[in-house]
């Protein structure tokens, strides 16, 4: 079974050509703020999404000349059917919030909305970012 970061590693090798020969495009990963900060019980997965960041920035310079660039978001804490069990026990909810400057819990919206500015014209010129989408998790202690 390929992991995601295999299938996306795969994926962009079979979209380069396309994008290559229509003249460039976009291409936005989705990682996790768990490859940017170290986080308890996620190694394999935080070093798995770690290694998708890099692969953004190393395909970001490998593909400029093609006219292709390539970011990455990584969002922190969203609510989405995966996410609500631990959301709603109160104790881990109570830690999770003191630790987001927004005081708030994302929405998968907030998530795609950045998704989708990163392959419009308005962000031609950004290209290997990782962009956190994650209530100031990754900037607070």
């Amino acid at each position: 079974m390929a992991t995601n970061l295999e299938s996306a590693f795969h994926l962009s090798q079979l979209a380069h050509p396309l994008l290559k020969a229509n003249g460039g495009g976009s291409i936005v990963f989705i990682s996790s703020i768990a490859g940017m900060l170290g986080l308890t019980d996620a190694s394999i997965y935080g070093a798995t999404k770690g290694a998708m960041n890099q692969l953004t920035r190393n395909f970001a310079c490998e593909w400029a000349k093609d006219g292709i660039r390539t970011n990455c978001v990584a969002p922190g804490p969203i609510w989405t059917p995966l996410s609500q069990p631990v959301f709603e026990d109160k104790e881990t909810m109570a830690r999770v919030l003191a630790r987001l400057p927004l005081g708030r819990i994302g929405e998968p919206e907030e998530v795609a909305s950045i998704t989708a500015f990163l392959c419009l014209p308005a962000a031609s010129y950004i290209t290997g970012q990782i962009i956190c989408v994650d209530g100031g998790r990754t900037v607070s202690t």
